[in-house]
């Protein structure tokens, strides 16, 4: 008998191998702004999606440790694409906080990124690539436990 959840797990297990991380980044950096590679570009994507955040909270978000984290910010600050800020929460504290020109980075390179995977579904059948981001997206929400609001 046929799972969906088996079929979903082995698709996304595949989806998130290193191998295929790596095409969706070479896709999106072929153009990318200097000074962003591929292991730079998660500490710049993920200030992005969530905001001022302290190093220890960005390196949670993507997975990398707090050093690195700490080192990408400082090649992202003397690129004028990062700021250091006091942490209104923690007076010992200092949060990371993107500049204009490091918004404009993160827009250039999800541009990138969405012209890159345009590519890529341009042949599928017609309601495919829809029914796949619709689908991703109650798959993230519920799995967080979030209601959606269609």
């Amino acid at each position: 008998m046929r799972s969906t959840g088996k079929d979903l797990e082995r698709v996304l297990g595949q989806f998130l191998q290193r191998r295929n991380r790596a095409r969706l980044y070479d896709g999106m950096l072929a153009h990318a702004p200097e000074g962003v590679d591929k292991h730079n570009y998660p500490v710049l994507s993920g200030l992005g999606r969530i905001g001022p955040s302290t190093a220890a909270q960005l390196a949670a978000e993507v997975g990398l440790d707090r050093s690195r984290v700490s080192r990408h910010a400082d090649r992202f600050e003397d690129l004028g694409w990062i700021r250091r800020q006091p942490d209104p929460d923690d007076a010992r504290g200092t949060l990371l906080v993107l500049t204009a020109k490091g918004k404009k980075a993160i827009a250039a390179l999800r541009g990138g990124l969405a012209s890159y995977l345009d590519g890529v579904i341009q042949d599928w059948p017609d309601g495919l690539a829809d029914a796949l981001v619709e689908g991703l997206g109650r798959l993230v929400d519920d799995s967080r436990g979030e209601a959606r609001h269609d």
